[in-house]
C-alpha cells in the first residue's frame, strides 16, 4: 500500500509535531477537508513533503496546498467512494485523536469496518457501517 519513502510510524509522528505546532483549525468543505496552519518559515515545505508522502502511500487522495498571508492551507479531497470518504473524515479527526501507532490506528478503523483491499483502496467490510 505504500510506495512513500518514511514508514507509517514516522508519518504519524510528523502529523502530531505540525499539528502540536502549527494548527490553527480546521474545516469541512465542499470537496473535502482543510487544515488551516501558520504559515512560519518551512512550514510549507513541510506540508507541501508530508502530502507528497501520504500520496505515494494512498494515491485515492488529492491535496492542494496554497499559502494565504500568514496561513498554510492544506485542502484534501478523494473520489466519490464511501469508503474514502470515512478514510478522510478520520483524517479530520486527526488533531485530537493521533494514534500513537499505526497498529492502533488499523484497529480504530477496522472497529468501524474499514480496511484496505489489496490494491491499497479503503474499502467497507460487509455488516459494517461507519
Amino acid at each position: 500500500m505504500t510506495a512513500a519513502p518514511d514508514t507509517p510510524q514516522q508519518r504519524l509522528d510528523e502529523y502530531r509535531r505540525l499539528f502540536g505546532r502549527h494548527l490553527i483549525g480546521r474545516e469541512k468543505t465542499a470537496e473535502g477537508i482543510r487544515f488551516l496552519l501558520r504559515a512560519e518559515p518551512g512550514v510549507e515545505e513541510q506540508v507541501r513533503d508530508l502530502a507528497a508522502r501520504e500520496k505515494a502511500c494512498c494515491a485515492f487522495f488529492a491535496f492542494d496546498v496554497t499559502t494565504d498571508g500568514e496561513h498554510v492551507l492544506w485542502d484534501w479531497a478523494v473520489s466519490d467512494n464511501d469508503a474514502a470518504r470515512a478514510l478522510l473524515e478520520e483524517y479530520y479527526l486527526l488533531p485530537d485523536t493521533t494514534p500513537r501507532s499505526p497498529h492502533e490506528l488499523e484497529e480504530r478503523l477496522a472497529a468501524k469496518g474499514l480496511h484496505f483491499n489489496p490494491a491499497g483502496l479503503p474499502e467497507r467490510t460487509a455488516g459494517r457501517s461507519m
